[in-house]
């Protein structure tokens, strides 16, 4: 989750909590490690906070593992430490930090996938997602989540869209059942703005969006949504999460039948012209 460098306020708040327990996890390991570069080069925290644009209490925040820090942080504090790459190696690793520990590893494939295929049937589509849903999403979970930890999934969800604009150009598509575009999740205002968003992404020419009509007589996948991860080595993986539990089935013959659930489910949705034709449809409507 990449910020401007600027002043922080001076209670060290610059920068999401992570999602794992202060003082462990990989920021932790990230600030100890900061910090044994910052006393080998012989830097106080208020200089190496000046040099960089923070205060010494942000540095101090890195450091003990309370705050992850922006990937711009690592890499110029990498470069005036004189870290020879030693904090920039961990900075993909800490971004993840951003994420609820169940999903971190699926975060990591998806980031590098060559083929993904998103199959949804609660809510739009997280890489779909504009920031004022996200939002509403988060916002209207049980137990509530509090306003920061909102902003920071928030955040985070919004980073993974880099993966449409990523070169080499990943596939990605997506199926989608109709009753998640007429819940209104938000409001109706909140709603226009992600029907225009599926509108937008599905002008990619590497995205394909279909949707599975409610008044189909045959839908193969009321097992529930899942997800199809292809790696640049040529694994086939499958992610499936329900109620903060998630799973990644890497066995050939429980990801082959998912799999065969995709192809059939593309076979009976609209078409990606139908789709948007439908999406364009709704919008009219809200």
């Amino acid at each position: 989750m990449e910020e401007d460098l600027g002043v922080d306020e001076p209670d060290g708040s610059e920068g999401p909590r992570p999602e794992d327990e202060p003082g462990t996890g990989i920021v932790a390991a990230f600030g100890r490690q900061l910090k044994l570069v910052r006393v080998a080069a012989g830097v106080e925290r208020a200089e190496l906070g000046a040099r960089l644009g923070y205060s010494a209490s942000s540095i101090s925040s890195y450091e003990q593992g309370r705050r992850i820090p922006p990937p711009r942080f690592i890499d110029r504090a990498d470069e005036e430490l004189g870290a020879g790459g030693v904090l920039k190696v961990l900075k993909e690793e800490v971004a993840r930090a951003q994420y609820p520990a169940f999903f971190r590893d699926a975060a990591k494939l998806e980031a590098g996938a060559v083929e993904l295929h998103v199959f949804a049937t609660l809510a739009v589509p997280g890489l779909l997602q504009t920031g004022e849903y996200a939002r509403a999403v988060f916002a209207m979970r049980r137990p509530l989540l509090d306003e920061e930890t909102i902003e920071q999934r928030v955040s985070a969800r919004l980073a993974r869209q880099r993966i449409f604009s990523r070169q080499p150009m990943p596939t990605i598509s997506f199926v989608i059942d109709e009753s998640v575009l007429r819940r209104s999740l938000g409001g109706s205002s909140v709603m226009r703005g992600q029907l225009e968003q599926l509108l937008l992404q599905g002008q990619r020419r590497n995205v394909e969006i279909q949707v599975m009509p409610t008044d189909c007589e045959e839908h193969c996948g009321l097992g529930g949504p899942f997800t199809l991860i292809e790696t640049r080595d040529g694994r086939r993986i499958a992610y499936v999460e329900v109620q903060k539990e998630s799973r990644l089935y890497t066995e050939r013959a429980a990801v082959r039948e998912l799999e065969e659930q995709y192809g059939i489910l593309r076979a009976q949705a609209l078409t990606p012209r139908a789709s948007l034709a439908l999406v364009e449809k709704l919008l009219g409507e809200t």
